[in-house]
């Protein structure tokens, strides 16, 4: 078994054998393990409904939503 990382969490998911058959086919032929597919589906994922995955990119994202942080653009369109 891997060894845990700090702050790792772990959960059990439930693949019908027909898909893990193809993950696990698609992991040997590229090499890597179900693991890093994972990894890589649920970035994809949570990307593709712009939801942040990073530290960096969640504060970026708190900055953005904040009202006061828009001053900038209100003054181009006045004109200032």
């Amino acid at each position: 078994m891997a060894e845990r990382r700090p702050g790792e969490i772990r959960r059990r998911i439930v693949f019908d054998p027909a898909t893990w058959h193809a993950l696990d086919r698609l992991a040997k032929d590229r090499m890597e393990t179900i693991q890093e597919l994972a990894d890589e589906a649920f970035r994809d994922l949570l990307k593709k409904h712009r939801r942040p995955t990073t530290l960096r990119e969640m504060l970026r994202e708190s900055l953005r939503s904040q009202p006061a942080n828009d001053h900038d653009r209100q003054s181009r369109r006045r004109g200032g």
